[in-house]
């Protein structure tokens, strides 16, 4: 008997993560049935896609591999025939020529406007906490902002300021411009509005399975490693980064982009990266890696934002960051769905690897979401043990107790597992991986600490407060006068964490004086001069 779309695509979604010889065959009988049958119109058609992308990162041979393209192409065409662009069931799919409804941030949409492979319409306000005329009123020209207290809804507002419909997102998005100077007084505003866009591809290449790197070297899959000496790879040194042409390198950089349009994402790292910083990192088995900083208007105080995005044989698989400071660094990963069956162990160890080598880290702490607060699939998943597999422990004492317990129960008893109430009580502390000797100090604890001097030397005067404490940096270190306002910053910064921690070392200072200029241009040697004042 025939077997249909729907029974073939279940036995292909069984056997996609399995790589035996028979399961092998097995795949590639599946696919060659499922290419001689008509696709569907409805859902099963994004999983089908989502299950070929899947297989594309992670082919077993040369064969199979030719199948997989042939499908995807397929898709591509179905799609842009049956013009299901606007259907609901395939909008914020990432499918060709498919509709992405969601927001982003001003610089992104500004961004979109400019986009070689998709045009932007504003979709509507959803649940704005701002009006038009509260934000209007601050981008206007004087004369012409006796309209917004008149009390008009926004479409009456943009009708007697002669704004058209389809014109309606690029006048905001330009008025509110003038606040690139300041911009978290921008977000504010814009973020405010609320505002809801359709981005729509004008072609197959803005879509999940044409969105990859040029030419990656592909690495075919024996298997999906799940067993590995994860302290041996943490070790294990990593080669220089890549020497991209420019052209590979704005391709990369668009592609990182992308992956966030693509799922209606954004992270700061990739918004406001800072494309100086950009380094791509060639390792094992498919495996690229992307870290990037932000450009210095983003920039957190005293700590580097590295984002990153990881790539599996060209396709971008997973995101996320670290905010590192000395050999500390907070850390998160996001693995993006379609790649939930695959390495996500060995992609957690490549990154932190990276993270390690690269920035000298040896203590990587992660933040109880990432395992299940406020994250059901975290509880259902146990991403606890995940971590705890990888060497990650609690913080807290008694978590940590209960933890080695449950450890027992499970080696102890095969079909044992812990409770969803025990894997809940885990979210109540962070969790640490620490490859060194002690706990390496947090922004926090000396936040605290300028918290504590502020309320005792200026009695909570902070305008004072950093007036007088950048007066008595620069008479300490003979700092020239700054112009750069990014520099200027970073001064007020350091300036206050120098007499926090009563620095008066004339060393330690110059090392602080360096990390003025150094921080807006450059990450990596900005780590450094942490790393070297914060040594013992």
């Amino acid at each position: 008997m025939k077997k249909s779309f729907a029974g073939l695509l279940r036995d292909l979604k069984k056997v996609v993560a399995h790589f035996d010889v028979p399961t092998h065959s097995q795949k590639q009988l599946l696919l060659g049935a499922i290419s001689k049958l008509k696709l569907p119109n409805n859902k099963s058609v994004i999983e089908y896609a989502d299950i070929i992308l899947f297989i594309l990162a992670h082919p077993s041979d040369i064969k199979i591999l030719n199948l997989a393209e042939k499908e995807n192409q397929r898709l591509a065409l179905h799609l842009k025939k049956g013009k299901h662009s606007s259907s609901s069931i395939f909008s914020n799919s990432g499918l060709p020529f498919t509709y992405t409804v969601t927001r982003f941030s001003h610089d992104t949409v500004r961004w979109l406007f400019s986009h070689p492979l998709c045009k932007i319409e504003m979709d509507g306000f959803e649940n704005p906490t701002l009006t038009l005329n509260q934000v209007l009123k601050l981008t206007l020209p004087s004369l012409e902002v006796s309209e917004t207290s008149a009390g008009l809804e926004n479409d009456d507002l943009l009708e007697v300021y002669e704004v058209k419909k389809k014109n309606t997102l690029s006048f905001l998005i330009s008025q509110l411009s003038q606040f690139d100077t300041h911009p978290f007084v921008k977000d504010h505003l814009y973020d405010g509005l609320d505002i809801y866009l359709n981005v729509i591809p004008k072609n197959r290449f803005l879509t999940k399975s044409y969105n990859r790197l040029l030419n990656p070297d592909v690495y075919f899959h024996s298997e999906i490693l799940k067993n590995f000496d994860y302290q041996g790879l943490l070790n294990s040194v990593i080669p220089a980064p890549v020497n991209l042409s420019a052209t590979e390198k704005t391709h990369a950089i668009a592609v990182i982009k992308n992956s966030m349009i693509l799922t209606g994402r954004e992270t700061d790292t990739s918004t406001y990266m800072d494309e100086k910083s950009f380094r791509l990192y060639k390792l094992e088995r498919g495996i690229t890696v992307a870290i990037y900083g932000m450009v210095p208007q983003r920039q957190l105080p005293l700590e580097s934002y590295v984002g990153y995005t990881l790539f599996k044989n060209g396709f971008p698989a997973a995101y996320g960051g670290a905010w590192v400071f000395g050999k500390r660094a907070l850390f998160g990963i996001n693995v993006f769905e379609q790649f939930r069956g695959g390495e996500s162990g060995y992609i957690l160890c490549q990154l932190l690897r990276v993270y390690r080598q690269v920035f000298s880290v040896s203590y990587f702490e992660v933040e109880p979401y990432q395992y299940g607060l406020d994250n059901p699939e975290g509880i259902q998943s146990g991403a606890f043990w995940f971590y705890y597999r990888y060497g990650f422990r609690s913080l807290d004492k008694k978590l940590f107790a209960i933890a080695e317990k449950e450890k027992q129960k499970i080696q102890s008893k095969k079909e044992y597992r812990t409770s969803e109430k025990t894997l809940t009580q885990f979210t109540e502390s962070n969790i640490s991986l620490n490859l060194g000797k002690g706990i390496p100090v947090k922004v926090l604890e000396i936040t605290r600490k300028v918290t504590a001097m502020i309320e005792k030397n200026y009695q909570g005067n902070r305008i004072v407060a950093e007036k007088d404490c950048m007066r008595r940096f620069v008479n300490k270190t003979d700092l020239p006068e700054l112009s750069d306002n990014n520099e200027i910053q970073v001064l007020n910064e350091v300036a206050l964490w120098a007499e926090a921690d009563r620095v008066n070392d004339p060393e330690k200072l110059q090392l602080l004086a360096k990390m003025i200029q150094t921080k807006p241009k450059d990450m990596y040697e900005y780590q450094q001069l942490v790393l070297d004042f914060l040594k013992n």
